[in-house]
């Protein structure tokens, strides 16, 4: 339990909370009715917090560059990465509740620092609405705040406190704000604080997250709708979003500008740099109003009707339209590579060390230039930002599906039952199907000391992980590997497929295939050689 806020609990923070906005993303998206029905604040929200733990891995990435960053530098840090990924009317907001933190959290991480950063936090989210709504994350935030001014102990109960007074204040923001109270749900921006708050709680205290928020008795969800909306009867029919490089004094004019204009204004950052969102009807006067204050960049508009209309028809139109089909699979080893490669898939490389994000999966989508595409994770880390970038990419007219498979050899089982001139629901079930009759299991060598499900492990050992989880810890690749085949053939199987990574020793494929052979003398082996660094063997039972 920590008594003083670190750089390394920042950083901490900002990979539990991506995780967490990750589960909670599609529920978010759901809870979205104010102020657009248009379900995306939790994929807004993650992408947010996406960008915020990219700058701040950004700062640890090379330990050879000099020491590594302290609290001020990483909580800055933070505080950008959020300000230029912030999407959306709350996730600008929660950029500015971060940035609000980070001034007070660079200054020292006691826990009295943590009580007067959540309340500057509330306050500059506050003073970024230009017409602050109650029944919001605004809400969530003070409260939070309040209650953890109030609370004594250290820092793990002040971070506690906060979390628990978010849930209690998310609970009521249907009694504060009546659309929500129409739709049944708690506000989804709240939902998404009450989040980030849970992430905090847990770098501090490194407890277990609490739990799914329960909502209180009158408070349904299953009116909610996931798809989008367009906007009611006089809501304005375009967001416009930017980043603005202006100085401080050009900021209220263009507020009082942009207000004239629209509604839902959100005005977050500082020291030169803004991130500018609104809701209009005049597109165009919103950037010239950007222009006459200083440099807008970044600049997206979208109109709420078409959106909605490109999500509803998607699907018939992939009916209509000529197929193009791609399949993208993400693995790592050129040797992986090469096999999808020939059975037809589009790939991108992965750094095992650094999983892509939401952004490289969808420009590694838009580069294979497809509007069907079928994209295979292979690693069940990736499903999250997956998620996100396949929101995005069908409000640009894609058609996609994302097959969320834990393993290589499930990718390549998904591979090969592929067939381009089959309807794309067809293709996508018998992919899924040939995926999902895949166990997969992986042999592994420790780095380090470590507890696992099968018991304490020293650097040097073998690892046998079946489905994702250790199973067996041994001296030896081949008697692991002997033994982790003898548990996967106990459940039949007619294929086994081994993926090798690079340095193996040599003869090690030919034990393995002929101790299977001894144990199931129908089954058939095939042998790949990977060149994956991320695991010595992949195994795959079909």
């Amino acid at each position: 339990m920590l008594h003083t806020l670190d750089a390394p609990a920042v950083r901490s923070w900002c990979q539990l909370a991506l995780r967490a906005l990750g589960q909670a993303r599609e529920e978010i998206d759901a809870l979205n009715v104010y102020p657009v029905p248009d379900g995306d604040t939790g994929t807004n929200l993650y992408l947010t917090v996406e960008s915020a733990a990219a700058e701040v891995e950004s700062r640890f990435a090379d330990p050879a560059a000099g020491p590594p960053p302290g609290l001020a530098e990483t909580v800055r840090a933070m505080a950008r990465g959020a300000l230029i990924g912030a999407r959306g009317n709350s996730g600008v907001i929660l950029a500015q509740w971060l940035r609000g933190t980070a001034e007070t959290l660079a200054e020292g991480g006691g826990a009295d620092q943590l009580r007067a950063a959540l309340q500057r936090a509330a306050d500059s989210a506050y003073q970024a609405v230009a017409e602050p709504v109650e029944g919001t994350l605004l809400t969530v935030a003070r409260v939070a705040a309040r209650e953890a001014v109030r609370a004594g102990g250290g820092l793990a109960q002040v971070a506690d406190t906060a979390h628990r007074a978010a849930r209690d204040a998310l609970r009521h923001t249907p009694e504060q704000l009546a659309v929500l109270a129409e739709a049944g749900v708690v506000d989804a921006g709240g939902r998404g604080l009450v989040a980030v708050l849970g992430a905090l709680a847990d770098a501090v205290a490194g407890h277990q997250p609490m739990g799914p928020v329960a909502l209180r008795g009158d408070v349904r969800v299953e009116r909610c709708e996931t798809h989008l909306r367009p906007p009611g009867p006089g809501h304005p029919a375009f967001e416009v979003i930017y980043l603005l490089d202006a100085p401080d004094d050009a900021l209220p004019a263009l507020r009082e500008t942009l207000g004239g204009l629209g509604d839902s204004l959100v005005v977050g950052g500082g020291d030169g740099l803004w991130n500018v969102h609104v809701h209009v009807d005049d597109a165009g006067a919103a950037v010239e109003a950007g222009v006459r204050a200083g440099r807008p960049h970044q600049i997206r508009i979208t109109h709420f009707a078409e959106a909605a209309a490109r999500s509803g028809t998607a699907a018939d139109r992939g009916e209509r339209e000529e197929r193009t089909r791609a399949v993208l699979s993400v693995v790592s080893g050129t040797g992986l590579a090469e096999l999808c490669e020939q059975s037809g898939a589009v790939v991108l490389h992965a750094d095992p060390d650094r999983p892509p994000a939401s952004a490289e999966l969808a420009a590694a989508v838009r580069r294979a230039g497809a509007r069907e595409v079928v994209l295979l994770l292979n690693d069940p880390e990736l499903r999250a930002a997956a998620g996100a970038a396949a929101d995005q990419l069908r409000e640009e007219g894609v058609r996609i599906a994302v097959l969320p498979t834990r393993s290589p050899v499930q990718g390549l089982a998904a591979l090969a039952v592929h067939e381009a001139g089959r309807r794309f629901d067809e293709d996508v079930v018998a992919m899924t199907s040939a995926a999902g009759a895949t166990r997969y299991a992986e042999l592994a060598v420790a780095e380090g000391e470590s507890w696992t499900m099968a018991g304490v492990c020293q650097a040097g050992d073998v690892l046998g992980l079946i489905d994702g989880d250790v199973a067996l810890i041994g001296a030896d690749l081949a008697g692991v590997g002997s033994s982790v085949l003898d548990r996967m053939l106990g459940a039949g199987g007619e294929l086994v497929t081994l993926v090798l990574g690079g340095g193996v020793p040599d003869g090690l494929a030919e034990t393995l295939v002929a101790h299977a052979r001894h144990r199931r003398p129908e089954v058939d082996a095939v042998v790949f050689h990977g060149g994956q660094e991320s695991a010595a063997v992949l195994i795959g039972v079909e």
